[in-house]
């Protein structure tokens, strides 16, 4: 097994001896990075209190933020969750292993920092053999937000997260590049309907489509309690200032166009993101290539020194649904055009 490290952090190809070298680190109660088919995430033992909350101080994370808990087969869902709808099992068995989490109620194995307090907490069986290795090696569920600084874009490689984190965590496996790209749906079973708390690799149509049912959006005023604690917080974001244009795709490409000119004419070094024009194939094809590629866009971005990023949006369904939601995260300004 070749491994080396960086400040501090072991960086682990993703071997079957490293897979037990990590499994022990997580016994111990140390932090572990891990690929997953929608990006990295920072492993905990989801049972380990103390270790939890070495994510959060890891991150710079919210405490009133929860982490999602992964699991590699449906028995260790009852670990984690309690008073289990049969609409979870319909969708477990519909979309798991793959990108949707479900929030249901949290079982008494799970201590509160995993959820911030809630009685709630999202689960999900991640689609990547590295993962689910991990967590059947570790013995135990594996609470994991994305392995960056929080509010950073997503990493979508092993080298993103030494980017954030080398010597903040134990250890990093390199699973090599998320196939995904972008986070899991976040589903919420414990309304009274459904509840699409965040858009991700399970679009809200398939939701529908398999549960029968509505799948409504969670309302907030921006003033009280969010439905989920995550939404008054800024993701996902640049360190260069990131101006996202919405509307009529000819509009917003002209006017996209004229400020990357203008700002460019100012002497300023501009990012520039088109999200279909660098892309072939249909528009799911293309949307679905965008996304894997976002993440990595804006990293690079700003490796590269630039002062500033302009972005075109399209219309919010299926795919496109999932990317605004980045997008808009990340935005300095969205300008509206009609």
């Amino acid at each position: 097994m070749t491994r080396k490290r960086v400040q501090g952090t072991l960086y682990l190809p993703a071997t079957e001896s490293a897979l037990e070298l990590a499994a022990g680190i997580i016994a111990r109660g140390g932090l572990v990075a891990f690929p997953t088919e929608t990006v990295y995430g920072l492993g905990a033992g989801a049972t380990d209190e103390q270790a939890v909350a070495r994510i959060f101080q890891a991150k710079g994370r919210p405490p009133d933020n929860p982490l999602i808990v992964h699991i590699a087969s449906l028995e260790q869902l009852s670990l984690v969750a309690r008073e289990i709808p049969r609409e979870a099992y319909r969708l477990a068995e519909l979309f798991w292993p793959g990108p949707l989490s479900l929030v249901l109620y949290r079982s008494q194995q799970i201590p509160p920092g995993v959820s911030a307090g809630l009685p709630t907490v999202a689960v999900r069986m991640p689609n990547h053999p590295v993962a689910l290795g991990l967590i059947k090696k570790a013995g135990v569920p594996i609470a994991a937000p994305s392995a960056n600084r929080s509010g950073r874009p997503s990493p979508t490689s092993a080298f993103h997260v030494l980017e954030d984190l080398a010597g903040r965590i134990e250890a990093v496996l390199d699973g090599g590049r998320s196939l995904i790209g972008v986070e899991s749906t976040v589903l919420d079973l414990t309304a009274s309907q459904p509840t699409l708390l965040r858009p991700g690799g399970v679009t809200r149509e398939r939701l529908e489509a398999a549960l029968g049912r509505q799948v409504v959006l969670p309302r907030w005023d921006g003033t009280s309690p969010p439905p989920s604690p995550g939404m008054k917080y800024r993701h996902y974001a640049p360190r260069a200032p990131l101006i996202v244009v919405v509307g009529s795709e000819a509009r917003r490409h002209r006017l996209a166009r004229s400020l990357l000119s203008w700002y460019e004419r100012q002497g300023l070094k501009v990012g520039y993101l088109n999200p279909l024009r660098n892309f072939r194939g249909s528009l799911d094809k293309r949307e679905k290539a965008f996304a894997r590629s976002l993440y990595a866009a804006l990293r690079a971005m700003d490796k590269g020194g630039a002062d500033l990023i302009v972005a075109e949006g399209f219309p919010a369904c299926g795919w496109g649904a999932v990317i605004m939601n980045r997008l808009c995260k990340a935005a300095s300004r969205v300008i509206r055009v009609v």
